[in-house]
């Protein structure tokens, strides 16, 4: 399953997640150029997608009652409202 993720969504996963670039690749290991480049030089890599939305959760389950917490649910509503629409859409 691999999902391509577009610069808005990945802006937007990176603003949940409460994370700029050069955070990102200091928790993910992945050197900060690389990470710099996707959107611009490279696309955005399959993977990345998981990895934020798998952070967000984890944050939520670390500290329960902070924003992010807040966010990773509001997120989980919104994705699943989409699903919805889409599977209507396709009947």
């Amino acid at each position: 399953m691999n999902e391509t993720i577009t610069k808005d969504e990945f802006l937007k996963l990176m603003k949940l997640a409460n994370l700029n670039k050069k955070q990102l690749a200091e928790i993910s290991g992945i050197p900060y150029p690389t990470v710099n480049a996707w959107g611009s030089r490279t696309p955005y890599p399959t993977y990345i997608k998981f990895l934020l939305e798998n952070y967000i959760k984890a944050k939520a389950y670390d500290t329960p009652n902070d924003e992010i917490s807040i966010k990773a649910k509001k997120y989980d509503e919104i994705k699943n409202k989409v699903l919805e629409l889409e599977s209507d859409n396709e009947a």
